[in-house]
């Protein structure tokens, strides 16, 4: 259950949200004088929202006692539908066969990777392919992009569009009944409307936005993508209490996992990257370190092999460890070529 649910004043909402507690369930082993300190309240006032709990928990529970079991689902169901899944390509053949078809729905996939290395590039990139219709092998679906460093670029979306839509048209030319059926779709300007773009400028506005998501995307049901560019930016900055953090961040990937389940989409997080001393020398790490590495399914680490850009499978349950060259191209994410440099695309 939701804190957005509970009976209590909007003002207490929000200040409950910008702490981390976005459940009840992180609500219920705090005391009044923690919750206070948290909240920066009164202590009666902490003790008065943890009041309201065991009375709310009770109302719902009598009305709703059996949700739970509303939601089983035998093996069979789960594999037969993971079979049928489609997936979201990345525009590069060699990657989305690490990846098992590409991006998979109802999971969470984290890319981290250096500045330059082609995470926005891929992010964008994806916010267009989820829209390739149907007939030509897509998703026919719409994306939410939440844009924390303003690195969003609507030019380059314009300009991967175009790509996107000169390969479909080459692939299937001798198709002429899917070109005339989707003619109006294919269009740049179509998919640039189906982008939904959040700029984000602190980890308060991300946390209420991504709480907000569910009563969008329950109006927007054709959304099967959100991507969060970058997940850890406004964290790495303006947190010194890092328990807190630790809160905030795990409440954040409970709701972002819950989404992808509940709505069918994919959810990809790009990531920065930080310097870790280890072993009595620096390297190179995922921007939030062990505490966030439980909070995605999937993780892709992009880097540079010389001057080639390489993606890896780091972690996941259901796909080998493997990498795969790729290549950003003026039409986007493509397969490696010999001529690719070390380079940034705008």
């Amino acid at each position: 259950m939701e804190i957005a649910n509970l009976p209590i004043s909007p003002s207490q909402r929000a200040k409950l949200l910008s702490a981390g507690y976005t459940t009840l369930t992180s609500l219920s082993a705090v005391s009044p004088f923690q919750l206070a300190r948290d909240l920066n309240i009164a202590l009666q006032e902490a003790s008065d929202i943890l009041k309201v709990m065991p009375e709310f928990t009770r109302s719902e529970s009598l009305h709703g006692g059996n949700a739970i079991l509303k939601g089983a689902q035998t093996a069979w169901d789960m594999l037969s539908e993971e079979q049928m899944q489609k997936h979201i390509t990345t525009g590069c053949e060699n990657l989305d066969t690490i990846l098992g078809g590409g991006i998979h729905c109802k999971e969470v996939t984290e890319v981290g990777g250096v500045p330059g290395i082609g995470k926005t590039q891929l992010g964008i990139q994806l916010a267009v392919n989820v829209q390739i219709p149907v007939e030509y092998g897509g998703l026919h679906g719409k994306a939410v992009y939440i844009d924390t460093e303003g690195s969003f670029m609507v030019e380059r979306a314009h300009q991967i569009a175009e790509g996107c839509i000169m390969d479909m048209l080459d692939k299937f030319r001798h198709h002429q009944k899917v070109i005339l059926a989707c003619q109006e779709q294919m269009q740049p300007n179509s998919f640039l409307a189906n982008i939904f773009y959040f700029r984000i400028c602190s980890y308060t506005e991300q946390i209420a936005v991504i709480n907000y998501l569910g009563k969008f995307l329950a109006e927007q049901k054709d959304v099967k993508i959100i991507i969060i560019d970058s997940v850890t930016f406004h964290f790495r900055q303006d947190f010194d209490d890092l328990a807190r953090r630790t809160r905030v961040l795990s409440g954040m990937s409970l709701e972002l996992m819950k989404l992808a389940k509940t709505y069918n989409l994919a959810v990809v997080l790009l990531n920065q990257v930080t310097t870790k001393f280890t072993e009595g020398s620096f390297q190179l790490t995922l921007a939030l370190g062990d505490s966030w590495s439980h909070a995605c399914t999937n993780r892709v680490i992009l880097y540079w092999n010389g001057n080639d850009r390489h993606a890896y499978i780091d972690k996941s349950p259901s796909l080998r460890s493997a990498s795969a060259p790729f290549s950003v191209t003026s039409k986007g994410i493509r397969n490696a070529t010999s001529q690719c440099k070390r380079v940034r695309m705008m």
